[in-house]
């Protein structure tokens, strides 16, 4: 599924709120500000913008059920993690993706599990893939 919004329209306060909505799935506006307010020193007032905006970027979801508001993200975490990393990915040269991933695989936290899943997949990838590759900067010359 296409997410609507490019994620570099999305402030790091919105990623924020966003953090809180994926982990609790469905809230309210008082358990976002409570979670917020244990973390950051924001007011009430500027939680509830925050969570207007993210609304009208179509990435929270409301239900009304009475005087309450109850709130969902549109979109999951690791498919919202996944265009983000897609769009950024797409600026960068190919040629140099790879040892960017490597430094990214030094600096994050893994399970064992995703270190199994890390390396399946890389034993796939290696039976198809080039010595190198090439640079897509330019038309004729690359880097």
């Amino acid at each position: 599924m296409e997410i609507n919004v490019a994620a570099d329209t999305i402030s790091a306060a919105e990623w924020e709120v966003m953090r809180i909505v994926w982990t609790v799935d469905r809230t309210n506006a008082g358990e976002i500000i409570k979670q917020l307010q244990a973390k950051k020193q924001w007011s009430e007032s500027t939680i509830k913008t925050l969570m207007r905006r993210l609304v009208q970027k179509d990435l929270l979801l409301t239900e009304r059920d009475g005087h309450r508001f109850w709130y969902s993200a549109h979109y999951g975490q690791n498919e919202m993690m996944l265009q983000v990393t897609t769009n950024l990915f797409g600026h960068m040269c190919d040629m140099h993706k790879g040892q960017l991933l490597l430094s990214l695989l030094k600096a994050t936290p893994l399970s064992t599990g995703d270190i199994a899943a890390l390396q399946a997949e890389l034993t796939q990838k290696d039976k198809t893939a080039p010595e190198m590759v090439p640079c897509d900067c330019l038309s004729e010359t690359g880097c």
